[in-house]
């Protein structure tokens, strides 16, 4: 498990992941240096990976869809057959209601609907339901980041598939592999990093985050859904929330190192000023778990 510093260190990586050892030495008040050895040590142990990850608009993924599934049977087929379906960013065998849930990012409606016709005639499938994202207020696997329209170069492309590998590559080495001058790979990273294209940020392996448990939930409010979303998002045990309309107003997913956490984590969720109905059920086993813009190395333009 992760000691205190620790944990800052990776909460500020994932929120820049580019941040400097200087910046990040004094959010923690450490030295430079015992910094530097800290996040080489969580990276070499593999507790955090640091990487870029593309926004979900850059690749045709800007709508999400969370589907609740009925199924006759096991569902370990159903596992099975989502874990192969490119639009299928996370599948979890679950306990409630629903015996599996998952999560799609498509390009449009059109493309959901066609998806959720197709997840439908799966085998095994009784009836799915979707609650249909209208805005994402936390994602611990993909950028929320707004984007800004750019035009891309092959130039740009490849510093965008040498970051989804290490988001932490200096600007020397970056300059290197691209045949570039320092000065340049900087100026074209740092302006993929501020329009949105890219977000470097730290991937906590879960069982060092202290995240082996994880809960879904979808929330009915009273008033204003994203007002509600906005502030849900701010608990620190909320891994994922959206605001949406379908079944419920809001969907989201709490993580925590052990059961108690996690009531403890959902009985803040219920005292949020909105909250009506709420609904839960438990990823027994998480089956997918992409990040949101991750794309096959090879996808980038070249």
């Amino acid at each position: 498990m992760l000691d205190a510093v620790d944990v800052a260190l990776m909460r500020a990586l994932q929120g820049d992941g580019r941040a400097t050892f200087q910046a990040l030495a004094d959010g923690v008040g450490l030295s430079r240096t015992a910094v530097r050895a800290r996040v080489r040590q969580l990276v070499r142990s593999g507790a955090i990976r640091i990487v870029g990850v593309l926004h979900a608009g850059v690749v045709g993924m800007e709508v999400l869809g969370h589907v609740s599934f009925r199924v006759h049977g096991p569902s370990g087929p159903l596992m099975e057959a989502l874990d192969e379906r490119e639009a299928v960013t996370f599948a979890a065998q679950s306990a409630g209601r629903f015996p599996a849930v998952a999560q799609v990012r498509v390009a449009d409606d059109g493309a959901l609907a066609k998806e959720l016709a197709e997840l439908r005639a799966m085998p095994g499938v009784e009836s799915a339901e979707v609650f249909r994202a209208s805005a994402v207020f936390k994602d611990a696997h993909s950028s929320v980041r707004e984007l800004r329209e750019v035009d891309l170069d092959a130039l740009d492309w490849r510093l965008v598939r040498l970051l989804l590998k290490d988001g932490r590559a200096s600007y020397a080495d970056l300059a290197r592999q691209v045949g570039l001058s320092q000065a340049a790979a900087r100026s074209r990273v740092v302006r993929l990093l501020s329009s949105g294209v890219v977000h470097v940020t730290a991937i906590a392996e879960p069982s060092a985050a202290g995240a082996n448990e994880q809960l879904g939930f979808g929330l009915r409010c009273r008033g204003d859904a994203e007002a509600l979303a906005s502030a849900v998002a701010t608990m620190p045990r909320v891994s994922f929330l959206a605001s949406g309309f379908g079944r419920y107003d809001v969907v989201g997913t709490l993580t925590a190192s052990d059961r108690c956490g996690l009531v403890e984590a959902l009985e803040t969720v219920r005292a949020a000023p909105g909250v009506g109905y709420v609904e839960t059920w438990d990823h027994l086993r998480v089956r997918k778990e992409r990040r949101g813009g991750e794309r096959p190395a090879e996808w980038a333009p070249v």
